[in-house]
Formats: C-alpha cells, structure tokens, sequence
C-alpha cells in the first residue's frame, strides 16, 4: 500500500503542475479553461466543483490528467463547438505563437520543477551519489551475461564512449546506452564493444544488476531457510575462506568456485569469529548453497557534496539537462529492435512495484524530479495527442502560414489518441500480468 500512495503522490504532483503550466498559460493570454482535471473521468469523476468558467474536478483513472480549453480538439475529443464562429477567448482565435507557448507550458513547468527539487534538496541534504573511483578500488564484478559480453571480473571501467562517468550510478546505464567501454584490465587498457544483440541479452536477463562491486571474501549476511547453506550449519556472520581447501580473494571467485560442484558435495572452510570451522555442504543444481552474501553498504562508497545555494543552482540545471539527454538516449536504445529494450518499457504500475516499501521524503522527493524530466520528454515527443504533436503542427503553421482544418485536426487527434491508449494498453497489461504471475508463484 505504502508503494501504491507513493505512485499516486507522485503522479499527482506532476499531473497537477503539467497542467497547471497550461492552465496558467492560457490564462495569460485569456483563452478560456472550461476544464482542470487531476486523472480521467472517462464516464464520471470522483469530485468536480465549478468555479467562475472552470470545472475542477478528480478522475477516477489514473492516467495523467487535463485541461481543456475551448477552441480546441484536445483528449475530451469535443469537436461540436469548433462548427461554430471563433469567439475572442478561443483557443483557436490566438496567434500561433501564443497556441505554442501554450501548448508547452506544461513541459516548463515539468523541467522548472525539476530544477527546483534538486536545487532544495542539494542545498540541504547535499549531491549524493555512489563515487565510481570508491566503488572499483579492487575492480568490478560482473554476471555471466556481463562476462559473455567481454567483461571479466577485476575489470575497472575507465570511461563510456569516451567519457568518464564520476557517479557509478549512471556508469550502470551509461554502458547499455553508450556503445565502446573502456576498461583497465590488470595493468592494461581494453576495449569492449556492445551490439545491440548483447545489450538485449543484459537487459532482459541482468539489468543494472549486470556488474557490481567486487566484495573482499564472502560474508554471510542470512541464511536461507531448509537450503544447503542451512543444513550445512552456516550462520549469519560467518567468513568462507576456502572450498576444497582452495582459498580465494573475492566473493566472485567463491561463486565461480562452487558452480564447478552442482548437485556436489564440498568441503568450506569457515572463519566464525576467532575460530575456524570445516563444514560438509552439498552445492544445490543452480550452483548455490543458499545464502545471501554481504550486501553493499553504500556509505562505504557514497559521496555528499554539500553545496550552497549559489552552488546549488547551477548543479541542479546541470543534473536536470543530464537527465533529459539519458532519456534522448533510452528511447533511441528503445527504437532499436534488436535491443528488446521495447519490452522492459513500464507502466505506473511496475514503476510501483520498484518503489521502497518505507515513505522516504528524500527519494520520494528525488524520483519526482527524475521523474518530472521524463514526462517533459515524452509530451516533446511529436506523436498526436501529446503537447509535442500540437506543438509540431503550430511550428508547421507558423513557417508555411497555413492551419490545419478542423476536420484534419480532428482525424489527426483520433489517431494519435488511438496510438497512445493503444501502448498503455499494451504496458499496463504486461505489468498486470507480471503482478499476476509473481504473486501465483
């Protein structure tokens, strides 16, 4: 539930300043707002009240929001008033430029919020983020699809593309969008080249997960119940040191160790506190005794850049410019079939499902951010129905001088509508049916 209000709280607070961005748009250039709309009320609303020209009102689905003006074709598909004469306050009846800065207000007021979130929250709890330098001081570990791609466990990443990543946080995403990473393989510098085929085989099997830091020795942090590690006697705390009397540095070669005795019995050599131990255990068919290591401590690696005010302002226009090319960058990786990149595309609902399950103000407030930059982005998108569709027809109007018909309008905003409904069906019922699925299993 907690992850649930967490959605909604955050797609309130962009839904609400998006449209709020057109709302007062309009207002400034006197075109009537005849509806304010947190959600869709397709059939009815939860709340609507009317103030002086305008309906203010609660959907009851969660898919965006809207304002409507009079004068134009928008998602309510109202075409009935657009045979009649164009009066004065009329969306219709102002000049194109004014059509156009209407029409983007909403993707303003999506990248000004940003900007100011990140500028609060780095002038008071600081840039954070997990250094790349701190977090590869004994290399990198990768899984096998990483491996199968050209990575090799100790590999440090020097740059993608050319460019050094700081933060190991976007470093992840940096390699399955860039296309050249350069690594430091004991002493000397290799080339790794991704195809789209092989960035498809990390995304659908591994992820971010693809690569990680590369642990000192392997730590039990809990055991799982009625497994091998269980039977074997292994507890919480406990340091394997050896198997089969051979002794390794890094939780990697431990793991690479046992997946050579599937359905095998090995013999561990423990460190529990001051003593040593000699355990018989029986390595499972996956290659896994059935414990969970140590997990990353992340102030073991995270860096707090405490900025000032002044600071903090052009930091934030920086991370917020940085963000919207990282989704330039997504949706090209998403256009590129061999990628299946298509198929990892989110609804609300899996966009849920990741949320932490406590309330956090500070990543509540930073995902937000994150994710007001990709709404501006997908409603620059020029597809029919978005803000950047309208915007495209205006710019059109604007450079030959001619308007589109009414009547073209109107088929144009069907279709696009008809697109977009269509790719919420599909994302929507993908993220169901996982919901479905992970909750029979």
């Amino acid at each position: 539930m907690i992850q649930v209000a967490q959605i909604l709280f955050i797609l309130s607070v962009l839904v609400i300043l998006h449209e709020f961005g057109h709302y007062i748009t309009a207002k400034m250039f006197k075109v009537r707002v005849e509806k304010f709309y947190l959600f869709m009320d397709a059939g009815f609303s939860l709340v609507k009240k009317k103030i002086g020209e305008t309906e203010w009102g609660i959907g009851w689905l969660p898919l965006g929001g809207y304002v409507k003006l009079s004068g134009m074709i928008d998602e309510s598909m109202d075409t009935e008033q657009m045979n009649a004469p164009a009066e004065p306050w009329e969306f219709r009846s102002k000049p194109a430029w004014q059509r156009l800065i209407i029409m983007l207000g909403g993707i303003i007021v999506n990248v000004i919020l940003a900007w100011l979130i990140f500028t609060i929250m780095y002038a008071t709890v600081g840039q954070k983020f997990i250094a790349t330098e701190k977090i590869q001081e004994n290399g990198l570990a990768f899984g096998e699809v990483g491996q199968k791609a050209g990575f090799r466990n100790g590999d440090k990443i020097l740059s993608v593309d050319g460019k050094h990543q700081p933060s190991f946080n976007r470093l992840t995403l940096d390699v399955l969008l860039g296309d050249k990473v350069e690594v430091e393989r004991n002493g000397q510098k290799v080339d790794v080249i991704l195809t789209d085929e092989m960035k498809g085989e990390i995304i659908s099997k591994e992820g971010k997960e693809f690569v990680g830091p590369r642990f000192l020795g392997s730590v039990v942090d809990s055991v799982v119940p009625k497994s091998q590690a269980e039977i074997a006697g292994l507890k919480k705390g406990d340091k394997i040191k050896a198997v089969n009397g051979t002794f390794f540095n890094y939780y990697d070669e431990y793991k690479e160790n046992i997946s050579k005795h599937k359905n095998d019995s090995i013999s561990l050599s423990i460190l529990r506190g001051t003593e040593v131990l000699t355990l018989k255990a029986k390595v499972d068919k996956e290659g896994k005794l059935g414990f969970f290591n140590k997990p990353l401590d992340k102030s073991d690696y995270e860096v707090n850049n405490q900025l000032s005010f002044g600071q903090a302002v052009p930091a934030a226009v920086k991370e917020s410019w940085a963000l919207l090319v990282y989704n330039v960058k997504q949706f090209k990786l998403i256009l590129r079939p061999k990628t299946e990149a298509y198929k990892h595309v989110q609804s609300p609902i899996g966009i849920a499902r990741r949320l932490p399950d406590t309330w956090d103000w500070e990543f509540i407030w930073n995902f937000t951010a994150l994710f007001s930059i990709g709404l501006a982005f997908m409603n620059l998108l020029p597809i029919p129905g978005l803000d950047g569709g309208h915007a495209l027809f205006t710019i059109v109007e604007m450079i030959t001088g001619k308007k589109l018909s009414d009547k073209a309008a109107g088929y144009v905003q069907t279709a696009g509508m008809i697109i977009l409904l269509t790719l919420m069906a599909l994302t929507f019922g993908k993220d169901i049916y996982q919901l479905v699925v992970d909750k029979l299993l």
